[in-house]
């Protein structure tokens, strides 16, 4: 529910809005300890966590059947990553075979003797194969070379004096080392194995992309003929792998990250490929030490806790549940949608964002500085944008296939997950060159999130988001607009973000605006580049580029469901501002913030509560701010895309 007028401090509202909105409530809520925030979206997550670890207790112990077959596969599963016993009785006996395959390696010929089967069981490369959209034929399923993640969360903490890395490496290390030492490895030899490993690791930094270069997809579309690509290494041979892998002959493979593979040479050396083997040995072990023992689950997270600030791992029913439930996703999100969420929800939601694409529509109809050229091209894109609302209409077929090996028959946790994960890279690799399901969900029903697929030009509005603060019967229609009417047209606006600009109605890349339009187009992004950039945050600043696509998007979703709110007859703007500012509250630990800052695309919760709201006069008239107040932008200031 939103704030109330008591709850709402007036004294401070002309100050900082979000502070006045939620500084009682951040006054009083902690961080749970095995979390790195609290609030708004936190909120409905550990709801759903506690409403379906509840119900699957009773599928669990049989008090309640399964309502279907894949269900009924995830009922064995849950029990496999709940029998904590049998984990502590093996240990590392699972893991072992995965670590002596890349032992057992001597030269880059035999890894490359082995290297589908190596792809298809999920062992770390330094080279990354994927089927996705192609960008600029989206109807088709192309392929796509990347390079690897890096052990710190982003390039720019390898750069020289970056304390975050100064104090997460030796920890990084240290977790490492004793995992190794659980896998029977000596002291003298975990040593070196992570030594060797930071060592080619540090070398790949300076040729991947930092985050807040991903971020910019004109960049991403870099096609390569397969006789270019074979040429990046002559020691893996990536084309026959590749090949094998599609069962086909691509003409062409698409590098979001080209320069990566330019360096690839440098890197695949013999010199280095005892390091190379290292670097895949600390992949492997940090990668799957949470389906062991307890003792593997917590050293294991040891980083990921600091690198969160998080004081405590999961506990291990939990961690259990939320393995079950991330493997079984879609399965897990038909069943809670069905139940929790219904048809009649569904289509309520689905006639909010239809109405909310007409608002945007008539928004792109009379916006003052599209030519009729590009306006018509918007309003097309808005006319075939795809709507997804709630839960798919039927399970992913590709669960059937997940068929659990029960510890009867001497299924592992760690054995049905890699078996669950070939199935699903087979799977994947079996779409290229066929043609995209634009219907195919990427996220579960149970996941507080929305997406826009700038590829398949689709939005998507899992039923997990939609209850309050965001929406309710409950709330008036002010206060729903200021929560999930702002966040359906923020994702209706990521079509027109920098981002999704680039493509057309059907997800291709392809321009589509007059260059006079375009150059506005980017001036104006830029002055929200300007409007973020160098905010003080957490003891750091805000990147404006690394969140500028989010930044114009919050800003055309709040003022698109802004002008939706106005047109109701009980229309309320305090109540709707009061909303907006509530579902963004948050709570978090200092290291969760500064981890944000360097690699989320999205700005701090509380300035996208703030600084949005200053772009709207009226903000300023409903809550009589005027200058002289801290929260009080001038009109020259204020940035207006959509």
């Amino acid at each position: 529910m939103s704030q109330t007028n008591e709850q709402l401090n007036t004294a401070l509202l002309k100050d900082d809005f979000y502070d006045a909105v939620n500084g009682a409530w951040i006054d009083q809520a902690e961080i749970p300890a095995d979390h790195s925030s609290t609030g708004g979206f936190m909120d409905l997550v550990d709801g759903i966590e506690k409403t379906l670890m509840a119900d699957f207790a009773k599928l669990k112990a049989g008090g309640v059947e399964p309502e279907n077959a894949q269900m009924a596969e995830f009922k064995k599963f849950y029990q496999l990553t709940s029998d904590f016993d049998r984990r502590e009785k093996a240990g590392a006996t699972p893991l072992k075979p995965y670590l002596e395959r890349i032992e057992s390696l001597k030269n880059y010929a035999d890894l490359n003797d082995q290297l589908v089967d190596w792809i298809l069981t999920g062992l770390p490369l330094p080279v990354d194969l994927d089927v996705d959209s192609d960008m600029k034929h989206s109807t088709i399923y192309a392929l796509f070379a990347g390079g690897p993640r890096l052990f710190l969360p982003d390039k720019t903490y390898y750069e020289e004096g970056n304390e975050a890395a100064a104090k997460l490496m030796p920890l990084f290390s240290q977790m490492t080392e004793s995992l190794l030492r659980m896998a029977d490895y000596t002291e003298a030899d975990a040593h070196e194995v992570v030594e060797q490993a930071k060592d080619f690791d540090r070398q790949i930094a300076p040729h991947v992309k930092s985050a807040e270069e991903a971020a910019d997809y004109s960049k991403m579309y870099n096609p390569k003929t397969m006789t270019e690509f074979g040429k990046y290494t002559d020691k893996l041979d990536l084309v026959t792998a590749a090949n094998t892998l599609v069962d086909g002959k691509p003409e062409q493979i698409i590098l979001p990250d080209p320069a990566y593979f330019e360096a690839l040479d440098q890197l695949l050396t013999d010199d280095n490929f005892e390091k190379l083997k290292s670097w895949m040995l600390v992949k492997t072990i940090n990668g799957l030490s949470s389906y062991l023992s307890e003792d593997f689950r917590q050293t294991g997270s040891q980083y990921s806790r600091a690198l969160s600030g998080r004081k405590e791992a999961r506990s291990p029913e939990k961690a259990a549940y939320y393995l079950a439930a991330g493997v079984y996703d879609q399965v897990v999100g038909d069943y809670y949608g069905r139940k929790y969420f219904g048809e009649k929800a569904k289509q309520d939601v689905h006639d909010m964002v239809v109405k909310m694409i007409n608002v945007y529509k008539n928004r792109l109809q009379t916006n003052d500085w599209l030519s009729e050229a590009t306006r018509e091209k918007a309003v097309l894109k808005l006319d075939k944008l795809g709507i997804q609302v709630g839960y798919p209409d039927q399970i992913d077929p590709l669960y059937k296939k997940f068929i659990v090996k029960e510890a009867a028959d001497g299924g592992t946790l760690l054995s049905n997950i890699l078996d669950f994960g070939r199935i699903q890279t087979k799977d994947k690799f079996s779409k290229w060159n066929t043609e995209v399901d634009r219907t195919r969900w990427e996220m579960s029903a149970n996941t507080v999130n929305a997406y826009y697929h700038p590829f398949h030009n689709i939005i998507v509005f899992p039923a997990a988001i939609l209850q309050a603060p965001f929406y309710s019967l409950d709330q008036n229609s002010s206060q729903n607009y200021g929560g999930i009417g702002a966040v359906i047209a923020h994702e209706i606006s990521h079509a027109f973000d920098n981002n999704g600009s680039l493509f057309d109605e059907y997800g291709n890349m392809n321009n589509w605006w007059t260059d006079e339009d375009h150059a506005h187009f980017k001036d104006l992004a830029e002055s929200m580049v300007k409007e973020f950039d160098g905010i003080p945050f957490s003891g750091q600043q805000v990147n404006g580029r690394l969140t500028v696509s989010e930044n114009i998007a919050d800003a055309g979703g709040l003022s698109c469901a802004l002008e939706a709110a106005k047109a109701e007859a009980d229309v309320n703007l305090h109540d709707f501002f009061v909303n907006w500012a509530t579902i963004w509250r948050m709570k978090a630990t200092t290291e969760y913030m500064q981890l944000l800052l360097s690699i989320d695309v999205h700005a701090p919760a509380k300035l996208r509560a703030n600084v949005q709201v200053e772009n709207l006069a009226d903000f300023f008239d409903t809550f009589n701010i005027a200058e002289g107040d801290k929260m009080f932008k001038a009109e020259s200031d204020r940035v207006k895309i959509w």
